[in-house]
């Protein structure tokens, strides 16, 4: 990409898109197109193909997405999978179509079987049977990776999928209906020490180890990606190192300063027991992740604190 190349972020307002228009911003590129879901229904096809015919974007970064944690996943399972493989054929099918030079597809490391070995290696993907709280989710994700591997196979169109681990930062879902752990836990820790509740409940044993990624590292590495990787293989994108969902609350705590007690709720699911990602491809093609857990905590709730009336609750 150059700093006048048309790029066009789907999902900008989310976690992960405004992440990477930040960054791409950041680097000096300006000729950034983006619309809202209001603006730009991706689950319609008619409204994505007049959108690419009209602004000929030439790269995508493919991050609009229905995601959720363990309890939308499970309360809402034909959504998660009928939307996002909606949202990424339109998107995809489009790309190809209107000549993109390059697309970038978001996934997931919830592609990879619950059992899987651990770190768990790009080559893993459907070895072995999904988590089942989030496997409609995951389908859709593989999906996504399939499709674009097939087109670039069938095509010659140069698409490519990163598999993201857990990510925080700027612009989570902090609802705790819908959310992942991590800005579940900030919320949860900020309104227990607001309302000096001598309690904070956690879901699940704590023992279930994740891996996590800063939104800004995450975003960095896409765009990375995107201007030095064209191969037809995933790759994964996190830290290398995981911590016990016991230990993240201790931290999320002390970070947002609570010093009541912590109690898990065991009768709550855990969901897979470990989730940690192999980073050897990320790293052999020259990228590590730069923000540590400690610093990134900080960061999300300092935003967290300034965002207290705007975050989508």
């Amino acid at each position: 990409m150059n700093l006048e190349s048309k790029i066009y972020v789907a999902g900008h307002r989310g976690l992960v898109g405004s992440a990477i228009v930040r960054n791409l911003q950041e680097k000096g590129y300006h000729n950034l197109v983006f619309r809202t879901s209001k603006e730009l229904d991706l689950t319609n096809s008619n409204q994505v193909d007049s959108f690419f015919q009209e602004q000929r974007p030439d790269y995508v970064f493919l991050a609009a997405a229905k995601v959720g944690g363990i309890a939308a996943n499970n309360d809402y399972p034909a959504e998660f999978i009928r939307d996002n493989l909606m949202i990424q054929t339109n998107v995809i099918d489009a790309a190809h179509r209107n000549r993109v030079k390059k697309l970038l597809f978001l996934g997931s490391t919830c592609i990879y079987p619950r059992l899987a070995e651990q770190p768990m290696r790009e080559d893993s993907l459907l070895t072995g049977e999904l988590e089942p709280t989030n496997e409609p989710y995951a389908i859709a994700k593989i999906a996504g990776i399939k499709m674009c591997q097939s087109y670039n196979r069938q095509y010659g169109t140069n698409f490519i999928s990163i598999m993201p681990t857990n990510l925080f930062g700027p612009n989570d879902n902090f609802d705790l209906t819908s959310s992942h752990v991590l800005p579940a836990l900030i919320r949860k820790f900020h309104e227990a020490k607001v309302s000096q509740a001598e309690t904070v409940e956690v879901w699940g044993t704590g023992t279930p180890k994740r891996e996590f990624l800063y939104s800004d590292d995450l975003a960095d590495a896409a765009i990375y990606l995107m201007n030095t990787y064209n191969g037809n293989d995933l790759v994964n994108i996190g830290v290398g190192k995981d911590i016990s969902i016991k230990e993240l609350a201790e931290k999320v705590g002390k970070t947002v300063g609570y010093e009541g007690e912590i109690v898990f709720n065991t009768s709550k699911p855990d969901g897979t027991p470990r989730k940690l990602v192999d980073v050897s491809r990320l790293k052999s093609l020259g990228w590590e992740a730069k923000i540590p857990l400690d610093d990134g905590l900080k960061m999300a709730y300092d935003w967290f604190l300034e965002q207290t009336e705007k975050v989508r609750l």
